[in-house]
């Protein structure tokens, strides 16, 4: 199964979160760049990675923000190295934005143990956590680029 296919699993209440992350940190996605730095959103006090599952959602997630016809320059980076070096490397809680301009596609990788190392994880309930993938929602742009 391919990660898009988990994420809907996961999304409809049929899949396996656990593998799902799997598969995402298995998975090269593609990270947009500004001033040859990641894509990055602050919200929720959270740090987000935009990451995107290929070309044609990074397209729509510049559409949705009135970019569709500028250049996006972009680096292909495997899941595990968003979670386990990004995500660590960035001040203060952070997480992964995938997919977030598709409404019925977009997962929030957020920093919580078993996601991201445990030195980068927020000390959340499941209830807390699950109330950040709730708030970011799947229409939802995170913050403002960095």
């Amino acid at each position: 199964m391919e990660l898009v296919e988990h994420i809907a699993a996961v999304r409809d209440g049929s899949g396996d979160p656990s593998a799902m992350v799997g598969e995402f940190r298995r998975t090269a996605v593609l990270v947009p760049l500004v001033d040859d730095d990641f894509m990055t959103a602050t919200y929720g006090g959270i740090h987000w990675i935009y990451a995107f599952t290929d070309e044609f959602a990074l397209a729509r997630f510049a559409e949705a923000r009135g970019a569709a016809r500028e250049e996006w320059e972009f680096a292909s980076v495997l899941g595990a190295r968003l979670l386990d070096v990004m995500v660590p490397a960035l001040d203060g809680p952070a997480g992964v934005a995938l997919d977030v301009a598709d409404e019925d596609g977009s997962m929030m990788f957020p920093p919580v143990k078993g996601i991201v190392p445990d030195e980068a994880a927020v000390d959340l309930t499941e209830t807390e956590a699950a109330g950040i993938r709730a708030e970011a929602g799947p229409n939802t742009t995170p913050g403002t680029p960095r």
